[in-house]
């Protein structure tokens, strides 16, 4: 098992949308063997540019570990998913707490 940071920006929309979106990524994570270490809300942010014609997002950063596949599997579920704005998984081996 790796670790991984997964960042990703979600719509602005109601509190509990928002919990949901968040809540559907951390368990597709522990439903493909991933385990969360650490999840970081950084709340409601205004962006540098409009993406999808949205100004503002809510940032979420989740350190995971978890195998290649699990992350391959997350990243291909992101990707269709329209409540986010913009999303990346990075691996963090090096990175120190």
């Amino acid at each position: 098992m790796r670790l991984y940071e997964v960042i990703f920006i979600v719509k602005p929309m109601e509190e509990e949308a928002t919990n949901a979106v968040i809540e559907k990524f951390t368990k597709l994570i522990q439903a493909n063997g991933g385990t969360i270490e650490k999840e970081d809300r950084w709340g409601k942010k205004r962006l540098a540019y409009e993406i999808k014609d949205n100004s503002e997002g809510y940032y979420v950063l989740l350190y995971v570990n978890a195998e290649p596949a699990c992350v391959a599997e997350c990243d291909r579920v992101m990707k269709i998913t329209d409540e986010l704005l913009k999303h990346m998984i990075v691996r963090a081996d090096g990175v120190e707490e």
